[in-house]
């Protein structure tokens, strides 16, 4: 069995490499975006957009001059990428619908004894035919019903009853909401028709946990959020799964100075993990954050994929992040939507954007620098093109930062240096 011992730097320098975070990583255009979502199987979605939903987050931080209507192209036009759960409400590729054949068999079974339900979802049915596309607003009926975390209106259990189970497909959405339509209209035939690829349990076990380590890059058999959303695998199922994953070499043990526990990687990465070592025999990366010679900087998303386990990154990165979108206000130690700011290859910040939809400003409301850290010279010009990249996916049309901010975080000649960018971009 092939292993690895790694340093926590070049783990984390692989990881930045894995998530296309460095310089160079992607192209711009719609196609490095199906490339990196096809490379780490999904990127969330949340309905939250304080300053873009979360996967226009991940995605800009990636794709050079990334604008949301390309995904947006990409899911509801061209069909290339699906609206769909996976970890949780996500983003993955239409070509791996027939994955996720077994999730949908078992929503058919859930539901099956509902005679009300079941009516209305007739009703639905008709209704689809008759009118075409219908979000659950579209439809009468105001009887509810135990549904998910809150009673629904039996006729949006319906309509997300035949969601889950696969009849109908998100056809676009208006902000957050979503409009049905039937499948059959919206994939290709070859799409729909094709076996469920992983007959077996076990067969599926081991599709899964080989997917998700590859959604981060580096990922240890331990519970935690990396791991949600995959139905039916528990610890002992997990287990064995990393088990025949190693001895048919599709993943391979990793050990990282300090950790405890062993991580896994995908085998197919290998050459990627031995580009980055190569790198830094050759004296390519330094403690600053450089790669070829290029600074680099990103503003994550909350749920980015990096995140997706916290006390990983914590142990990798020394930093702590905690979403404290839903604790109460008097709770957090930040901020209601706060994201990371990630420079080379350790977190310098973090920071509270908001974008106001009428004025088309993002306003930096927060900032807290990591200990130890202060703006320098060097960090100034790539701090702000991650900043203006975020300005651009909100279509901002400027930049504020709020004068705490400036005066108490030292942060005037950044905040020169992000409209500087914005102007030149307008």
């Amino acid at each position: 069995m092939i292993t690895y011992r790694l340093s926590k730097q070049q783990a984390r320098m692989f990881l930045l490499h894995h998530q296309r975070l460095v310089p160079g990583g992607l192209c711009g255009g719609k196609q490095s975006i199906v490339d990196y979502v096809r490379h780490v199987g999904c990127i969330q979605y949340d309905p939250l957009s304080i300053a873009g939903h979360n996967h226009e987050l991940v995605l800009q931080a990636r794709v050079p001059g990334f604008v949301p209507g390309l995904a947006n192209e990409l899911l509801y036009t061209d069909r290339v990428l699906y609206d769909g759960w996976d970890k949780n409400m996500s983003i993955y590729c239409t070509e791996d619908w027939p994955y996720f054949r077994r999730l949908r068999d078992q929503a058919l079974a859930r539901q099956h004894g509902n005679e009300v339900l079941l009516k209305t979802i007739m009703q639905v049915r008709e209704a689809l035919i008759e009118r075409g596309p219908l979000s659950s607003l579209d439809l009468e009926g105001k009887e509810k019903m135990n549904w998910a975390w809150a009673p629904a209106r039996i006729t949006r259990a319906a309509l997300e009853t035949m969601y889950f189970r696969g009849e109908v497909s998100v056809h676009h959405r208006v902000h957050t909401r979503r409009y049905y339509d039937f499948t059959a209209h919206l994939l290709p035939e070859h799409i729909l028709n094709t076996d469920e690829p992983n007959p077996t349990q076990e067969q599926y076990n081991d599709w899964y946990v080989l997917r998700r380590i590859g959604s981060i890059g580096l990922l240890w058999n331990k519970s935690g959020d990396g791991w949600l959303g995959i139905s039916g695998l528990k610890s002992k199922e997990r287990t064995a799964a990393v088990e025949r994953l190693l001895l048919n070499d599709s993943i391979r043990e990793v050990h990282v100075e300090g950790l405890k526990l062993p991580l896994y990687m995908r085998s197919l990465d290998a050459p990627e993990l031995e580009a980055v070592l190569l790198r830094e025999t050759a004296g390519a990366d330094d403690q600053a954050g450089t790669m070829n010679g290029d600074r680099f900087a990103a503003a994550l998303a909350p749920l980015d994929n990096l995140l997706w386990d916290r006390e990983l990154i914590r142990q990798l990165f020394g930093f702590h992040y905690r979403w404290e979108v839903y604790k109460p206000a008097a709770e957090r130690e930040f901020g209601y939507y706060v994201l990371p700011l990630l420079y080379g290859d350790r977190f310098t910040a973090r920071f509270e954007p908001v974008m106001n939809r009428k004025n088309g400003v993002l306003s930096i409301n927060s900032w807290w620098w990591e200990p130890g850290e202060i703006l320098t010279a060097e960090m100034i010009p790539v701090i702000a093109d991650a900043i203006a990249s975020l300005a651009r996916c909100n279509r901002a049309v400027g930049v504020v930062f709020s004068p705490e901010v400036i005066q108490g975080c030292g942060l005037q000649e950044l905040s020169d240096a992000v409209n500087d960018l914005c102007n030149a971009q307008a």
